[in-house]
């Protein structure tokens, strides 16, 4: 068997070229590529967590990257607990961070 040399522009898996998007962030602006996740995006902006925990207040991000710990839930065009690392940014998303406090225990 003999390699083949296949020319750059023939080649048939070769990614078109990249496509600017732009989301909002808690109001602010920020700027990604067409197939970034949010959590890419919102990493990509400088920021690196977007959520509190409901008892210490602890900062949370970006952790397992593949949706299995929920730390990176935010809220997308009002749907709530959206995992960021598992939704690819759409242009015109608009993402909320979440902080849920734990409800009042009746004694």
């Amino acid at each position: 068997m003999t390699a083949r040399l296949l020319p750059p522009d023939d080649d048939p898996i070769r990614p078109a070229a990249p496509r600017a998007i732009r989301i909002a962030i808690d109001g602010e602006p920020a700027e990604g590529v067409a197939g970034q996740t949010i959590a890419g995006v919102v990493l990509g902006s400088g920021r690196l967590n977007w959520r509190r925990t409901s008892v210490a207040g602890s900062p949370r991000g970006l952790f397992c990257g593949i949706g299995v710990c929920f730390d990176c839930i935010v809220t997308v065009n009002g749907e709530r607990d959206v995992r960021a690392c598992q939704r690819r940014a759409t242009d015109g998303d608009v993402v909320e961070t979440q902080h849920d406090v734990l409800p009042e225990v009746a004694e």
